[in-house]
C-alpha cells in the first residue's frame, strides 16, 4: 500500500469534482441554445446533478465497508467518463421540442447529469474516510488539505475554461454556432483528463480497511453513534456550516456587480484562492485552537464578512468584505467532518456520509430561500439574514470550546484505546 499516492489520488479526484461544478456553469447557455431549452428546462436538467450528488454520497458512504474504497472509487471515474460521453454525443434538436421531455436528446442530457451527480457523491463518499483511514493521528490537518482541491478545482476548471474561451475566441462578435458548440464540448472534454487520470494512479492499488472495520467495530455499534447526543449537535451544525459557506457564493457575484460595478466572479476566484493556500495549514490552526475554538473563530469571521459584504459601495471594500468571509468559511466543512471523525471513530464512514450529505441538502434548501430573500428585500438584505447563522454557531461553537476545555482539553478519540479499555474491562 502507498498511502501518499493514494492521498494525491483522493486529491486528483476531488479536483474533478470541483471542475466539474465550474465548468457546467460555465458551458450551460452554450449547451442550452444548442439543445433550444429555456432556463426553467435548464434548470431541470441541472437538478438531479445536486440531489444525484446528495444520495451518492450517502449511500456510496455507508456501503464503502461492503464494497471497497478502490471499487467504489473506480466507479465514479466510470461514471465520469460514461457522463461526458453521454452529454458530448446526446443528439440535438433542430428546433425546439414540445412536450420537451419526449426528447431524446433531453433525456440523455437528464442521464448524464445524473451520472456526473452521482460520481462526485461517490468521490467524496469514499475519500474522506480514505483519508481519515490513511492518517489516523492527523485527521484535521489531512482533512483540510484534501479539501483544499476543491476550491484549487474551481480555479483550474475556471481558468481552463476561460483560456480555452479566449483561445477559440468563443467571446468575440460573430462567432459561428458550430464553433461555440465545438467550444463546450472541447471544456466538458477536459475534464476526463483528471478522471481518467486518478482512475490510473488507484489500478492495482491496495486500500486499507477502514479504520473502524480494521478496529472490529461492529455494524450496530457503527449506527449507535449516530444517535449520540453530540453528534447529533454537530450535525444541526453541518447545516448551518453549510449554508454560510456555500449559499452565498450563488449571489455574490450579482451583489458585488451591482453594488460596485466591477466583475463579481472576481470576488469568487479570490476567495476560492484564499481557501486553497489557508486549507494547507488547517492542521497547525487547529492544534493552535482546537478544531472548536477555530470553528468559532471562523464563524465569528464569516457573520463580520456577509454583514459588511452587504454594504460595500467601492472594490476595495468589496475585497476586504470578501477576504473576511472567505477566511471564516475556509475551515467550515473540513473541520467539521475532521471533529466527526476525531470523536465518533466507531461511526466510520457512515457518520462522515451523513455530514457530507447533509451539507449538501442545507446547500440545496438554502439557495431558493436566498432566491426569495433576494427578490423581496434584496442581495444585501439576503446575505445579512444568513449572516444570522453563523453568530448561532458562534455561540454553540463557543460553548462547545468551553466544555472541551472543563473537561481537560479537546482529544481525538482513538479505536485502539476503546478496544483496550474494553478488554481491561473485562
Amino acid at each position: 500500500m502507498h498511502p501518499g499516492r493514494l492521498f494525491f489520488a483522493s486529491c486528483l479526484a476531488l479536483v474533478t469534482t470541483s471542475m466539474v461544478f465550474s465548468i457546467r456553469g460555465d458551458i450551460l447557455d452554450s449547451l442550452s441554445a444548442d439543445f433550444h431549452l429555456n432556463k426553467q428546462q435548464t434548470g431541470l436538467i441541472l437538478s438531479p446533478a445536486f440531489w444525484g450528488f446528495t444520495l451518492s454520497i450517502l449511500v456510496g458512504g455507508s456501503l464503502v465497508d461492503f464494497f471497497g474504497m478502490r471499487r467504489l472509487l473506480s466507479l465514479s471515474s466510470w461514471g465520469y467518463v460514461a457522463a461526458v460521453l453521454a452529454i458530448l454525443l446526446a443528439p440535438r434538436p433542430s428546433a425546439p421540442v414540445e412536450p420537451f421531455y419526449t426528447d431524446p436528446g433531453f433525456l440523455i442530457l437528464y442521464a448524464g447529469m445524473l451520472a456526473l451527480g452521482l460520481s462526485q457523491g461517490l468521490v467524496e463518499g469514499v475519500i474522506n474516510p480514505l483519508a481519515a483511514t490513511l492518517y489516523p493521528d492527523d485527521k484535521t490537518h489531512k482533512l483540510n488539505v484534501l479539501h483544499a482541491w476543491w476550491p484549487g478545482g474551481l480555479i483550474i476548471g475556471g481558468l481552463t475554461a476561460f483560456l480555452i474561451t479566449k483561445w477559440m475566441g468563443l467571446d468575440g462578435a460573430g462567432v459561428r454556432p458550430a464553433t461555440l458548440t465545438l467550444g463546450w464540448q472541447v471544456k466538458l472534454g477536459v475534464i476526463l483528463i483528471p478522471a481518467i487520470g486518478y482512475l490510473l494512479l488507484i489500478r492495482r492499488q491496495q486500500f486499507p480497511a477502514t479504520e473502524r472495520v480494521a478496529a472490529g467495530v461492529s455494524n450496530s455499534e457503527m449506527f449507535r453513534e449516530a444517535r449520540r447526543p453530540l453528534f447529533l449537535l454537530l450535525w444541526l451544525c453541518m447545516w448551518m456550516t453549510a449554508a454560510t459557506e456555500l449559499g452565498p457564493d450563488q449571489w455574490v457575484s450579482s451583489l458585488i456587480t451591482k453594488l460596485t460595478g466591477m466583475q463579481g466572479v472576481l470576488i469568487l476566484v479570490y476567495t476560492a484562492g484564499l481557501m486553497f493556500v489557508l486549507r494547507f495549514f488547517g492542521g497547525a490552526m487547529a492544534h493552535r485552537f482546537s478544531p472548536c475554538g477555530l470553528l468559532m473563530l471562523s464563524s465569528i469571521l464569516a457573520a463580520a464578512g456577509l454583514f459588511t459584504l452587504g454594504s460595500v459601495r467601492t472594490p476595495a471594500e468589496a475585497f476586504l468584505a470578501a477576504t473576511l468571509f472567505g477566511v471564516g468559511k475556509t475551515y467550515f466543512w473540513p473541520t467539521m467532518l475532521g471533529v466527526t471523525s476525531e470523536l465518533f471513530p466507531r461511526g466510520g464512514a457512515l457518520l462522515l456520509a451523513i455530514m457530507g450529505g447533509t451539507g449538501n441538502l442545507a446547500t440545496a434548501f438554502v439557495l431558493p430561500v436566498m432566491g426569495g430573500w433576494y427578490d423581496s428585500a434584496g442581495p444585501a438584505a439576503a446575505l445579512r439574514y444568513v449572516g444570522v447563522l453563523p453568530i448561532v454557531l458562534t455561540a454553540v461553537f463557543g460553548v462547545l470550546s468551553f466544555y472541551f476545555r472543563s473537561a481537560g482539553g479537546y482529544r481525538a478519540v482513538k479505536l485502539a484505546e476503546i478496544r483496550g479499555a474494553a478488554a481491561d474491562g473485562e
